[in-house]
C-alpha cells in the first residue's frame, strides 16, 4: 500500500486516512504505516455509525474489510484516492474488491483495481525484501543481476 503510495507519487504526510477494518493481518498494520508517514488515521469497521460520512473525510481511504463492494460513491469524497486491499469470491469464480471500483472511478483520483492492485505488489515488495535479506546474510555471489538492482 505505501509503495503504491510513494511509486505514484501521492503525498502522505498531513492527510487524513481512513481504513475500513480492524484486522490484524491488514487494516492495524495500514494503520500504523500510515501514521509512520505522518497521516492522520481513522479505522472504521462495517458497523462504524455513518461510515458514508467518516469515509468521505479521507484523503487516502484503504478498504480491508473482506466484504466485497462494500466502498460506494457515497463513502468517496471528490478527489480521494482509494485502495482497496480487501478480496472476496466473486460470482464469475473470480476476484472482487471491497470498494464498487465502476461505481466510485469517476469520484476518485485513483482506485486500485481487485485483482491485480495491491495483491502483485505485496508479492514484487516480498521477494525484494527475501533478496535483500539473502544479500545481506552473505548470499550475495549466489544472487543474480536481480539482486545487484535491488542494493
Amino acid at each position: 500500500m505505501i509503495e503504491i503510495l510513494t511509486r505514484e507519487r501521492i503525498p502522505v504526510a498531513g492527510r487524513r486516512a481512513v481504513i475500513v477494518g480492524g484486522s490484524t493481518v491488514v487494516g492495524k498494520p495500514a494503520a500504523l504505516l500510515l501514521l509512520a508517514a505522518d497521516a492522520t488515521v481513522t479505522i472504521c469497521h462495517s458497523r462504524t455509525a455513518d461510515l458514508p460520512g467518516v469515509c468521505r473525510t479521507a484523503d487516502i481511504l484503504v478498504a480491508a474489510a473482506g466484504q466485497p463492494k462494500l466502498i460506494g460513491p457515497a463513502h468517496i469524497a471528490p478527489g480521494a484516492v482509494v485502495i482497496d486491499v480487501g478480496t472476496s469470491p466473486a460470482e464469475d469464480g473470480g476476484l472482487t474488491g471491497d470498494v464498487d471500483t465502476e461505481a466510485v472511478a469517476a469520484i476518485a483520483a485513483a482506485v486500485t483495481p481487485v485483482p491485480g492492485g495491491v495483491g502483485p505488489v505485496t508479492t514484487a515488495q516480498l521477494i525484494r525484501q527475501t533478496v535483500r535479506a539473502a544479500c545481506a546474510a552473505g548470499a550475495r555471489s549466489e544472487i543474480t543481476a536481480a539482486g545487484s538492482e535491488l542494493s
